[in-house]
């Protein structure tokens, strides 16, 4: 099954590799100084073609590259497909990542996949356990860059002990992809049941982890060459660690999210229609770095619409805010973690008008009405110091494009 796992079923070849060199040597060249300046360099190796095509220089490459640093991690080497035993219910995720640059401050699109696709499981209240990766890389690509990315990747799975269950690599012609593109799934096992975007309830506290808007501030400045200071990082991590504790704990936790693309007003806004709620935000209490400030004003944005990778927000009753904000602090991710708002409305109306109003009978008046509610309820506002209120609106357009 190489065209589908080509990780998992290479074997050992004594073929080599066909990783070419970049020719540095011009045959215009005359000069003794242009001679010796190009015998001393040292070739660049690249990904070719020929290393897609599942023959010999495809298993050179995933030995040399993918099995050397990823291959303690595999659960069935050698085999078509992965296999695992599971029972209880479990949580499933699949996420892409394009992100551009493929190296940024804090991290790279090979840590980015790994935290990125855990993260998303860790917010259903589940282990991240497995992992699938699929390489789709373009011809050209340096190849200790590729091994850079890879090497990553082996650093977080060894973090929280993620396992592959499978993994594919393809190379595509140059300009048929931008370097290379991470798919991922993650499946792991559910500890903390019941979190939904649809479980909101009227008085429920709103617990941020951490200061927002790092993960696209970075990206911004990278991208741009923005000068600003060197420290301002992605926030890229895996947040299992930090929510171990907490989904360990007889704590109620109603929602849970990364606030990822489109940051904290998306999550916010998503909850707001999932659960027919009005969540008020207070201003004051978000957290927002000085560097990651300056980004917003260039960009012209607010902090609150940007990506974060390593940010998750909480909904939770108001009586177990304070226990879970102290189990977060606990952790180095989560030592600024805080009650930034409360869901202060929700429109849960009697099962019979639901209905109606799901089954979109626009003549009948109960749905009409039920609709207007829902609808008047359904948003976020920002409180700010001086008591004035706006609307945190859901983010429009394109903000940053390829940022994950």
């Amino acid at each position: 099954m190489r065209e589908s796992s080509d990780i998992n079923n290479a074997s050992d070849t004594s073929g080599a590799a066909n990783i070419s060199a970049h020719d540095t040597s011009h045959a215009s060249d005359t000069s003794d100084t242009t001679r010796a300046s190009h015998a001393s360099a040292k070739p660049q190796e690249t990904i070719q073609l020929a290393q897609g095509s599942g023959g010999a220089a495809t298993n050179a490459l995933i030995d040399r590259v993918f099995l050397k640093h990823l291959g303690r991690f595999f659960v069935s080497s050698g085999e078509d497909a992965g296999v695992f035993g599971a029972s209880g219910d479990m949580a499933l995720s699949t996420d892409s990542f394009v992100i551009s640059p493929i190296f940024f401050q804090g991290g790279d699109i090979g840590k980015l996949s790994v935290c990125g696709s855990s993260n998303d499981v860790a917010m259903m209240g589940a282990k991240p356990q497995f992992m699938s990766f699929g390489f789709i890389i373009e011809e050209g690509l340096p190849l200790a860059k590729l091994e850079s990315i890879v090497q990553s990747i082996a650093l977080e799975l060894q973090k929280t002990g993620i396992k592959i269950l499978s993994a594919d690599t393809k190379v595509v012609p140059r300009g048929g992809a931008d370097k290379v593109f991470i798919n991922t799934t993650c499946l792991g096992h559910i500890t903390k049941r019941g979190i939904s975007a649809k479980a909101l309830q009227k008085g429920d506290a709103i617990i941020l982890s951490a200061p927002i808007g790092a993960h696209g501030a970075s990206i911004f400045a990278t991208r741009e060459g923005i000068g600003l200071d060197s420290s301002l990082q992605s926030d890229c991590a895996q947040l299992y660690p930090m929510l171990e504790p907490l989904l360990a704990s007889a704590l109620p936790i109603h929602a849970m999210r990364d606030a990822t693309r489109g940051g904290l007003s998306a999550v916010l806004n998503e909850w707001a229609q999932d659960s027919r709620a009005l969540i008020e935000v207070d201003e004051e209490a978000l957290i927002v770095d000085e560097r990651v400030q300056g980004v917003c004003e260039i960009l012209g944005l607010e902090a609150y619409m940007l990506a974060n990778e390593g940010v998750c927000v909480i909904a939770a009753p108001s009586e177990a805010a304070d226990e879970i904000c102290a189990i977060l602090r606990a952790h180095p991710l989560g030592a600024q973690a805080r009650i930034i708002g409360r869901v202060a409305e929700s429109a849960k109306v009697d099962s019979s008008v639901a209905g109606v109003l799901d089954s979109g009978a626009a003549g009948d008046k109960r749905a009409r009405g039920a609709r207007v509610v829902s609808q008047n309820l359904a948003r976020v506002v920002l409180k700010s110091a001086w008591g004035g209120k706006r609307f945190m609106e859901y983010p429009q357009g394109e903000l940053l494009p390829r940022i994950c």
